[in-house]
């Protein structure tokens, strides 16, 4: 029997990156809402290019509190190291995730491959309880991520449950992504299709190669998708497309930020400038 129409979830917003820059100059793509409008999500990262200038001066030594990070590479890599004596690399299919808690300090410096590097990363707010939580992290490697096959597709997750139509599922390693979080990874050949089923609250797809025809509108390399409520996501592309696909359920929290910082208030925020100051964050 064919799925009622109005449990499809389709695209209701759509937000397209913008070029920027960040950490000692690296060149990215960005698209980010402080304003609770992707909720549990903030920003995502894309970084992308097979210029060593555009990216080899990294991101220093910095600061975090108050949210959760999520690296994930498909070429060239990543080596981390931070205060409290991590030190590690992430390479091709691998991902890396922070908690940073009540605080963090922490490097990212990036390796090349013969393609350049091209890697995401994700912010994902803490709720107001975990703030102040305990700094953790941890590295996964691309033979943990289960996966899920389509007609001429491919799914691997990375956190959280997915599902297709037919019941099948799999759930990713990382399981403490907060705001009970899902990232996959979906690639589709010409012609490929997959159905998913997700209730999610909030479900986002970023189009990063090809093109997209999420139920029955094209979304285009570079731009966002938020979709609507509902069970079924339809997905299928013409040419071949590649996506991130971000799943969870929001806080409905009140968000304040500053750089490296999300808190709930400006006062908190305020505490938390004056504790890295005078060198108390992480404490």
């Amino acid at each position: 029997m064919p799925t009622p129409a109005s449990s499809l979830r389709r695209v209701e917003r759509l937000l397209k990156s913008q070029p920027s820059q960040d950490g000692d100059g690296v060149k990215i793509r960005r698209i980010h809402d402080f304003g609770g409008g992707l909720d549990p999500f903030l920003m995502l990262d894309e970084l992308g290019s097979n210029r060593p200038d555009d990216y080899v001066g990294g991101f220093p030594s910095h600061p975090h509190r108050g949210i959760q990070t999520l690296t994930y590479v498909l070429h060239g890599g990543l080596t981390h190291e931070d205060h409290m004596g991590h030190a590690s690399t992430i390479g091709v299919g691998d991902a890396q995730w922070m908690h940073t808690g009540r605080g963090i300090i922490h490097s990212e410096m990036p390796l090349t491959d013969s393609q350049g590097l091209h890697a995401f990363q994700l912010w994902l707010n803490l709720a107001a309880r975990d703030k102040l939580s305990p700094a953790t992290y941890r590295d996964v490697r691309a033979s943990e991520m289960p996966t899920l096959s389509g007609d001429n597709a491919h799914l691997v997750a990375l956190g959280g449950n997915w599902q297709l139509v037919d019941g099948t599922t799999v759930d990713g390693p990382l399981d403490a992504l907060a705001g009970q979080g899902g990232v996959a990874h979906v690639s589709l050949e010409a012609g490929g299709t997959l159905r998913l089923a997700n209730q999610s609250p909030t479900l986002l797809l970023y189009v990063f190669a090809g093109e997209l025809v999420i139920a029955d509108q094209n979304v285009g390399q570079g731009d966002l998708a938020k979709l609507s409520a509902g069970d079924d996501v339809p997905l299928s592309s013409t040419a071949g497309a590649q996506a991130l696909i971000l799943a969870g359920t929001p806080h409905h929290e009140p968000i304040a930020h500053y750089g490296p910082f999300v808190m709930n208030t400006h006062a908190e925020l305020e505490q938390t400038l004056a504790e890295y100051r005078d060198g108390t964050l992480t404490d």
